[in-house]
């Protein structure tokens, strides 16, 4: 199917996490991935000026060795980052320019939008440069990815209707977490007309190894599969979608996933049910019911992270203690909040929460587990 008058077939190459050897970019490798991935007729590559040596290893592996027509190259800006002036974020269009070799960007992407990061975007009016650069023909199609509220959302799009697509985070984990509301967002994004992107349908790798009862699920189902097939799976069978990108980061990655989505057209009903089992049995685990409407937070006299430190506890409790870090450090620190161990027991957090949360157990459990 086409969207914005592009074939794009149901799978992506997300760049973000490309083999690595001697700490660099195994480029041999990377080419061998670009080479399947071609081979199977795919031709959809997401990278960023963000990610490392990304988009210059993609020079090498794709750029420098197929005809310019023959893929789709999507890069993104990230003006929160390092810019003090409006200047500083267009210099990192004119970086990926020349990192990747590509002449021109089929997909650009303003990255990351939500909470404080889109105010910066609207300082800098980049909103007016990117429609400038497609005018130029430096740039087909425009949109952005975005990690935060279906509120958000919604209010971005109407500010800005001349978005042509939106990258969202969507798996089958996140698809009803209150955390991450990947069903309503993706549902806000169709309500405006637009495609859809969807970047971590395996949720950074960890359902590659779900928890052991979702795992059962999808063995019991096919003992062939992986439980990456059955994540990929459950994006690609959306509406509105242009393709879902998978960062693969091994050939062996690569054959898995060509092997699911070459031949994909659509879930059959019995596939359904048995992700329908597998959100159920994930369901089930017993996490901490915070539905992050930070209520606490606007009462803590100490300004602590506490929906943050309880999503960092539930990835502890459904992945891993790295996982779990990894949401501390940006749900938390990156926010400039205070940790679970400054808590001074005062109350006020459990007097305005609507799940009825015992919180100061909670962030005791937290420091005892994470910090």
């Amino acid at each position: 199917m086409k969207y914005l008058g592009e074939e794009i077939k149901k799978l992506g190459f997300g760049l973000m996490r490309l083999p690595q050897k001697d700490g660099t970019t195994d480029i041999e490798q990377t080419k061998k991935m670009v080479d399947m991935f071609m081979d199977a007729g795919f031709t959809y590559f997401d990278t960023a000026w963000a990610y490392g040596e990304s988009e210059s290893a993609i020079r090498r592996a794709l750029v420098e060795r197929y005809p310019r027509e023959s893929y789709q190259l999507a890069t993104k800006n990230a003006a929160w980052i390092n810019c003090k002036t409006r200047e500083d974020a267009i210099a990192q269009f004119e970086t990926s320019l020349k990192n990747t070799g590509a002449g021109y960007f089929d997909f650009y992407l303003l990255h990351n939008l939500g909470e404080f990061r889109t105010k910066v975007f609207d300082d800098f009016n980049m909103w007016d440069w990117i429609k400038e650069k497609k005018a130029e023909g430096k740039i087909k199609h425009m949109g952005f990815s975005f990690h935060s509220t279906p509120e958000e959302l919604d209010e971005i799009l109407n500010n800005h209707p001349e978005t042509e697509f939106v990258q969202l985070q969507i798996n089958y984990a996140d698809w009803d977490n209150p955390a991450v509301q990947s069903r309503r967002c993706y549902e806000v994004a169709r309500a405006h007309g637009k495609p859809v992107i969807i970047m971590e349908p395996v949720k950074g790798g960890m359902l590659a190894n779900p928890p052991e009862p979702v795992e059962k699920v999808f063995k019991e189902a096919e003992p062939d599969a992986s439980c990456a097939s059955w994540a990929i799976r459950f994006a690609a069978n959306l509406e509105g979608i242009i393709t879902v990108l998978s960062g693969m980061s091994s050939v062996e990655q690569m054959a898995d996933n060509l092997a699911v989505m070459k031949s994909f057209n659509g879930l059959s009903e019995k596939e359904e049910q048995t992700l329908k089992k597998a959100r159920e049995a994930l369901a089930a685990i017993p996490l901490i019911p915070c539905t992050t409407c930070n209520y606490c937070a606007k009462v803590c006299p100490e300004k602590i992270g506490i929906s943050g430190s309880f999503t960092a506890m539930n990835y502890c409790t459904l992945y891993s203690k790295d996982a779990a870090a990894g949401q501390m450090n940006w749900l938390v620190d990156g926010h400039g909040l205070n940790r679970a161990d400054r808590c001074i027991k005062c109350g006020r957090c459990e007097q305005v929460c609507p799940q009825h949360i015992k919180i100061r157990d909670e962030l005791e459990k937290v420091s005892a587990a994470l910090l």
